[in-house]
């Protein structure tokens, strides 16, 4: 297949897990909207100064601006085959914006309930020194680390309801959207990382 694939779904659905498999099985580099930022400041080019003073006011970048970032990194040699969309689109404006650049011949969405996101987020454990992640129920920590774990500031309840709302309104419509063109997978990611692993593994096979 030497279009792109795109891999949505809401925070805490173990998108960066899956997109390990899919990088792997597919050969297709993963891009990574936060990265390609980071690296364009970093970098100095033209659309990373743009995007440095938009981040710096505490604005989002404009949509433009992402779109070109990602325009530049299409024309890179290793995406040649088609890329891994992770995190991008989360509107549909986006995914507009997007088909126009690029071709996306395949969708994979991660569904998760909310309330097992909740639970998953909330229950994380870092250890500071290590950067080691626990979860009080599916990973506990040695005893002897309980002491000096910490709870990232945005692993909190109230902070996770805001991000699945945002989810729901912006991001989750993309499913509609891209099924209505039969490229659309959608995944159970309810079960274990092994048991969705298979079924990402299965859906790329598929493609």
């Amino acid at each position: 297949m030497r279009g792109s694939i795109v891999l949505f779904g809401p925070p805490g659905a173990g998108k960066g897990t899956q997109a390990e498999i899919i990088v792997e099985m597919t050969g297709k580099p993963q891009i990574s909207t936060g990265d390609m930022l980071r690296s364009a400041v970093s970098q100095g080019s033209a659309l990373g100064l743009e995007a440095k003073e938009y981040m710096e006011s505490g604005q989002l970048v404009p949509d433009q601006v992402i779109i070109g970032l990602i325009q530049d990194r299409l024309e890179d040699p290793d995406a040649s085959n088609g890329v891994l969309f992770d995190g991008f689109p989360r509107t549909i404006h986006q995914a507009e914006a997007l088909s126009e650049i690029a071709e996306v011949s395949a969708v994979i969405a991660i569904e998760v309930p909310d309330e097992e996101i909740v639970n998953r987020i909330v229950g994380r454990r870092m250890d500071p020194e290590t950067g080691e992640i626990y979860h009080v129920s599916f990973k506990p920590p040695p005893p002897e680390l309980i002491s000096r774990l910490v709870q990232r500031k945005d692993d909190n309840e109230d902070t996770v309801r805001m991000r699945l709302a945002a989810y729901h309104d912006q991001t989750k419509p993309l499913g509609d959207w891209y099924s209505n063109m039969g490229i659309l997978s959608t995944i159970d990611g309810t079960g274990s990382i092994e048991e969705v692993s298979k079924s990402v593994a299965k859906a790329v096979r598929s493609l």
